[in-house]
């Protein structure tokens, strides 16, 4: 019993030291990596067993943050504080961050959702930068910002994570590529003040119970620009955000000339065991509403105020219920638009859209010889109507940012199976190793409806109709230290991949 007790203690410190931000937040996938790996995994991973309220809004405040601040940062490469004596308390750290990876894989990295592949390895991708954080009184903050260099084995190399980047030639013929390069951040700024917190940030929302397949805001979208209002009343959580979403996947498309808006809010009550969650979205094209930020205007009443070719609305429900502190099970069902609730039941036309997910986590945490060993398994089922996210027009107010949705990452007219096995041993106060299997059955249509730039149109559906199933088994393995990890990612099946990468922090 003593060495379980000193294991938890390990682990207390361990997650000490993950929560470096004053916010638990999206997992990242395809750059901005750090020592940490699937941080939101073991997130809900504590969610299943842990007693208490449980909450499925991200990123939301680390309340750790500052009361822990200096034992988790005084090692930084450059630490300062206020004196123990002033007025005002303040305390900065800066660490640099250097990564190295190597990337192959058979997949077009910026396919619309077609099954044409293409190779390319990406060696060597090099990233550097500043990892900041830090307090001022009530106002928290950090900045992950990273320069990427990277050589590519395709002539014409295509974004790995789907944003900008900068391709360098030295021949402006058919030579080959020297290098691409590009750089990336994400940021929190954020006001707290007892039951309120207001934040300006550069992030990912992830809105749910889900882990893979959350339907109105996920965590593998790709990041955007936002301010969001997060209101605390005992088990009631209030949540509303405006975000800046661009049009067009190609980033100097005149396209992204035009705004589109996003408003959300979220209410999520929190009971012993339980918790029920609200979501509405609304995106407006060429059009903003500062009101529409209010968390006490309903965004779905809303709606009709304003003209529907350029507003785009949707509503959805999710439920969370713990069993014995081991398991939890849950769902979501996502609204984007319907002509009668009989007709969603008929399921006929393509005025009906909508989306529904399942899952289940189990979990469990035991000493094995001392090392503390956290195991679990997430499986989840979702199926995406024809047409959901999409909108009237090309380009105009989808549920999307740089032509990928928001919401569920496979998009419109998909069926999605996702089943995780996990562990994670922590060697010692500062070493821990990971190791996951992540199997993926997914059907993906092919007929109109099943891409996000498909102009809406009122139409019998075909619902993933002779869509071939794509099959993916993806072992990957991570150790984690004080100031080093390493990570490999092998992806089998229908694509392949192969992923490593090596992080330095300090």
């Amino acid at each position: 019993m003593k060495y379980f007790v000193a294991c938890l203690a390990l682990v207390s410190l361990a997650f000490a030291e993950i929560g470096s931000s004053p916010v638990i937040g999206s997992e990242r996938t395809r750059n901005l990596r750090g020592l940490d790996y699937a941080p939101m995994l073991f997130e809900y991973h504590r969610q299943t067993m842990d007693e208490g309220r449980h909450f499925f809004t991200y990123p939301r405040r680390d309340t750790t943050f500052r009361k822990d601040f200096y034992k988790n940062h005084q090692n930084a490469m450059a630490f300062f504080e206020s004196d123990s004596s002033a007025s005002h308390k303040f305390a900065i750290a800066v660490s640099p961050i250097l990564g190295i990876d190597y990337k192959s894989s058979s997949v077009l990295s910026d396919t619309k959702w077609a099954s044409s592949t293409r190779g390319d390895t990406i060696w060597p991708s090099i990233d550097g930068g500043l990892f900041i954080r830090g307090f001022a009184d009530s106002l928290d903050f950090d900045l992950d910002a990273r320069i990427y260099s990277e050589g590519h084995s395709s002539k014409k190399p295509k974004s790995y994570d789907h944003e900008v980047f900068d391709v360098q030639s030295s021949d402006e013929g058919d030579g080959g590529i020297d290098y691409v390069s590009y750089a990336r951040y994400r940021a929190h700024l954020a006001f707290n003040y007892a039951w309120a917190r207001l934040q300006l940030a550069r992030d990912v929302l992830h809105w749910g119970p889900g882990y893979y397949n959350n339907l109105s805001l996920n965590q593998f979208a790709l990041p955007y620009n936002m301010l969001s209002l997060d209101l605390m009343f005992g088990p009631l959580r209030v949540y509303s955000i405006y975000a800046d979403l661009r049009v067009n996947s190609w980033s100097y498309s005149k396209d992204n000339l035009n705004d589109r808006n996003l408003y959300a809010h979220r209410y999520e009550l929190a009971l012993k065991n339980v918790t029920i969650g609200i979501s509405e979205l609304q995106v407006l094209y060429n059009e903003n509403k500062p009101w529409l930020f209010v968390p006490i205007a309903p965004l779905f009443i809303e709606k009709g105020n304003y003209s529907e070719r350029v507003n785009n609305g949707a509503l959805a429900f999710d439920v969370n219920v713990q069993l014995f502190k081991t398991a939890r099970v849950y769902g979501e069902f996502f609204l984007d638009d319907m002509e009668s609730p009989y007709a969603v039941i008929q399921n006929r036309y393509s005025n009906n859209r909508w989306a529904a997910m399942f899952g289940f986590q189990v979990a469990r945490d035991m000493e094995v010889k001392g090392k503390f060993l956290q195991l679990g398994t997430i499986a989840e089922i979702a199926r995406v109507e024809p047409f959901t996210y999409c909108h009237y027009d090309t380009a105009r107010a989808q549920i999307a940012h740089l032509g990928l949705p928001i919401g569920n990452p496979n998009g419109p007219n998909s069926l999605t199976i996702d089943w995780t096995v996990y562990s994670r041993l922590f060697w010692n106060a500062s070493s821990k190793f990971f190791f996951s299997l992540h199997n993926q059955w997914l059907w993906k249509g092919i007929d109109d409806g099943s891409n996000l730039d498909d102009p809406y149109k009122t139409k019998r559906k075909k619902f993933i109709d002779k869509a071939p199933l794509q099959y993916t088994i993806a072992p990957s393995f991570n150790y984690s230290g004080r100031y080093t990890s390493f990570e490999l990612e092998l992806i089998l099946g229908e694509n392949r991949g192969v992923f490593s990468r090596a992080t330095f922090h300090w």
